[in-house]
C-alpha cells in the first residue's frame, strides 16, 4: 500500500488505537491534517493554544492507561508546546508530540516559521527524532510509542518537515521493536528483594513511602495487598494520591512541605523505610542531610536506576517495574513462616497514633468567610469522592491534595515536578474525554485560570462538562503565603487587582457561571453545578484572602522543623 508521508502519520496513529490527537493546525503540518480530514478513527481535538494542546494529552494519558498524543506545527507552534513537554517529562507521563518541520532543503536556512524543534526540547524529552525519509515514518512512530511508554515513561517528540509528509512510499507497520541501546529492566534482582522482605520482617519502626511510579506502573492493588499484609503505616506524595485508599487507616496522609505531621515524624524516625515509585525529592524529605541524621534501612524500588541514590543513600535497591517487584515481594512474605514483630509494631503505631492525635489538618471554619478548605471538603462530598479532579498550581493545589481523599489512583492530575500554573483546565479536557459521563472539577485559583482560559472556547466546541472550582483570594495565593512568611509581608506583585467576572466570562464563552460568597452558599453551589450533566460550571468562590497552606516544612529546614499553624509561627 503506497501512501504519503502524511497519511503514514495517521496510520500509525490508527495502528497504535489512538482516540484522540489534541494539536492546532499550521503551514507545516497541513498535510497532516488532510489526511486527518479524510478519516474517522482518530478524533483530532482543536485546542486554543499549543501549550494545551500537551497539557490536554497529558491529562489524558494521566487519567487512563494509554499514550497521550499532541501534533503541533513547526516554529512558534513547537515552541509553546515545549512547557507542557516539560510538565509532562517532570512527571514522568507517556506521550508522543508529532511537530511539523520546515522542508528538509530549508532546515538551516533560517525559513519561516523555523526553530531547532529537536535541539529546544532535547533536555525535556525521554527522547526524539527528527525524520528526513519517508520510509523511516512508520519505524520512528513505532519506536516513539515504545519508548513513550516502556522503562521509566515520558514524551517522546517526533519532527517531520513538511517535504517528507508530501513524498510516498509502501506502508508497513512494525509489529516489534528491537532497539540495542534500550532494555529496560522490568524484574527485580531476586537477592534484593529477599534482602529487602528480611528488612522488613525485622523491622521495628517500618514505614512505607510511595510516589507517582505506584499510578504510573499501576500497581496499586499490589501496593494495598502488601502494606495490610504488613501491617505498617504508608504515605504517598502529591503524585501518589490514590496509590493507596485514602479512608485507610494504615494511611498517614501525604509527606513533605505541605506533607501531615504524623507522615512527617514517621518518615524521619522509622527505622526501616520502603521508597517505592518515589525519589526523595526536596518537596518531600526538605533537606537532605537532616534527613540523614536519624538512622534508617532504607529499601527503594523504581524502574530507573538514575533516580535510586540520587539525593539519598540507600541500603537495598532494587530496580524493576513496581508491579513485578511487589508481585515477588508479596510472594516471599506469604511463603515465609515469620511475620513483622507484632509487639513492636504495636508500639510504634501507639507512637504513630500520639502524633496523628495533633490534628494537623484542622482549620477554623466561619459562618462569614468562605474558608477554601471547606470548599474542597464539600467538593469531596458532593462527588462521594469519585470525581477526576484536576488542580493548577499553588495553595488550591495543596488545599486540593490535603483535602479531597483519593481512594482510588488516576483520579488526581496534577503538575507535580515543574508546578506549571495553567495545566488544571486542559487536564480537565483530557480526562473527560477519556472518561465521558464521568464527574471532572478542575480545582484553580482566579491566576492559573487565566494561563489557559481560551480553552473555555475548546470546551464549548466539544460540549466538555467540566465544573471548574475557582477558590478565588484574589491573590498570588501561595506567593504572597511566602511574601507574608518569609520576606517581611512586602506583597511584590502578588496582588491581583484587575480581575475579571468569571462567572460573566464564563457565560461569554457559551457556559454557566456563578459567583459565590457565603458559606452557607457553598454547598448548594456543588450540588447545582454537578447536577447540570452537560454543562461547564464555572464556580467562583469568593475565599479568605489571609488563608495560609499549613502544615508547612519551609525550604531547607527538616521534615521535624515544621509550622502547624499560624501560633508556631
Amino acid at each position: 500500500m503506497v501512501l504519503t508521508g502524511a497519511e503514514i502519520v495517521i496510520r500509525c496513529l490508527q495502528e497504535e488505537k489512538i482516540e484522540y490527537v489534541f494539536g492546532y493546525p499550521g503551514g507545516a503540518v497541513l498535510y497532516i491534517y488532510d489526511a486527518l480530514f479524510n478519516q474517522k478513527q482518530v478524533r483530532h481535538i482543536l485546542v486554543r493554544h499549543e501549550q494545551a494542546a500537551v497539557h490536554a494529552a497529558d491529562g489524558f494519558a494521566r487519567s487512563t492507561e494509554t499514550v497521550g498524543v499532541a501534533l503541533v506545527t513547526s516554529g512558534p507552534g513547537a515552541t509553546n508546546a515545549v512547557t507542557g513537554i516539560a510538565t509532562a517529562y517532570c512527571d514522568s507521563i507517556p506521550m508522543v508530540i508529532i511537530s511539523g518541520q520546515v522542508p528538509t532543503a530549508a532546515i538551516g536556512q533560517d525559513a519561516f516559521q523555523e526553530v531547532d524543534t529537536v535541539g529546544i526540547t532535547r533536555p525535556c524529552v525521554k527522547h526524539n527524532f527528527l525524520v528526513k525519509d519517508v520510509r523511516d515514518i512508520a519505524a520512528t512512530i513505532k519506536k516513539a510509542f515504545h519508548l513513550a511508554k516502556t522503562g521509566r515513561p515520558g514524551p517522546v517528540l517526533v519532527d517531520i518537515p513538511k517535504d517528507v509528509t508530501m513524498q510516498k512510499c509502501a506502508f508497513e507497520y512494525p509489529q516489534e521493536v528491537s532497539m540495542r541501546s534500550y532494555n529496560p529492566v522490568v524484574k527485580g534482582h531476586q537477592g534484593q528483594i529477599r534482602k529487602a522482605v528480611q528488612l522488613l520482617l525485622e523491622a521495628k519502626r517500618p514505614m512505607i513511602y510511595a510516589g507517582g511510579g505506584i499510578v504510573l506502573s499501576d500497581a496499586a492493588e499490589q501496593l494495598t495487598k502488601l502494606t495490610r499484609l504488613l501491617g505498617f503505616p504508608i504515605t504517598t506524595t502529591l503524585m501518589g494520591l490514590g496509590g493507596y485508599p485514602a479512608s485507610d487507616r494504615q494511611y498517614l496522609g501525604m509527606p513533605g512541605m505541605h506533607g501531615t505531621y504524623e507522615a512527617n515524624m514517621s518518615m524521619h524516625f522509622s527505622d526501616v523505610l520502603l521508597a517505592v515509585g518515589s525519589r526523595f525529592d526536596d518537596r518531600v524529605i526538605g533537606n537532605p542531610a537532616h534527613f540523614a541524621e536519624e538512622p534508617r534501612k532504607i529499601i527503594h524500588v523504581d524502574i530507573d536506576p538514575s533516580s535510586i541514590s540520587k539525593r539519598v543513600k540507600v541500603d537495598v535497591p532494587i530496580v524493576g517495574d513496581l508491579k513485578e517487584v511487589l508481585d515477588e515481594m508479596i510472594r516471599q512474605l506469604e511463603a515465609s513462616p515469620t511475620r513483622p514483630d507484632a509487639s513492636a509494631l504495636a508500639v510504634w503505631w501507639k507512637q504513630v497514633e500520639e502524633w496523628r492525635r495533633r490534628d494537623c489538618m484542622k482549620f477554623k471554619n466561619s459562618d462569614d468567610i468562605i474558608k477554601p478548605q471547606y470548599v474542597v471538603q464539600k467538593l469531596w462530598e458532593v462527588t462521594n469522592g469519585e470525581a477526576f479532579v484536576t488542580s493548577d498550581v499553588g495553595q488550591h493545589q495543596m488545599w486540593a491534595a490535603q483535602y479531597y481523599r483519593f481512594d482510588k489512583p488516576r483520579r488526581w492530575l496534577n503538575s507535580g515536578g515543574l508546578g506549571t500554573m495553567g495545566v488544571g483546565l486542559p487536564y480537565a479536557m483530557g480526562a473527560q474525554l477519556a472518561h465521558p459521563g464521568s464527574q471532572v472539577a478542575c480545582v484553580t485559583g482566579e491566576a492559573s485560570i487565566q494561563m489557559c482560559i481560551q480553552e473555555l472556547s475548546t470546551c464549548k466546541q466539544f460540549r466538555l462538562p467540566i465544573k471548574i472550582v475557582n477558590l478565588n483570594n484574589r491573590y498570588l495565593g501561595m506567593v504572597r503565603q511566602w511574601q507574608e512568611l518569609f520576606h517581611g509581608e512586602r506583597y511584590s506583585e502578588s496582588y491581583m487587582d484587575s480581575l475579571p467576572d468569571f462567572a460573566k466570562l464564563a457565560e461569554a464563552y457559551g457556559h454557566v457561571g456563578f459567583r459565590i460568597d457565603k458559606p452557607s452558599d457553598v454547598e448548594g453551589a456543588l450540588r447545582d453545578a454537578f447536577s447540570r450533566k452537560n454543562d461547564l460550571v464555572f464556580l467562583d468562590f469568593q475565599v479568605d484572602q489571609t488563608e495560609n497552606v499549613y502544615p508547612m516544612v519551609q525550604g531547607g529546614k527538616g521534615l521535624t522543623e515544621m509550622i502547624l499553624s499560624s501560633e508556631d509561627l
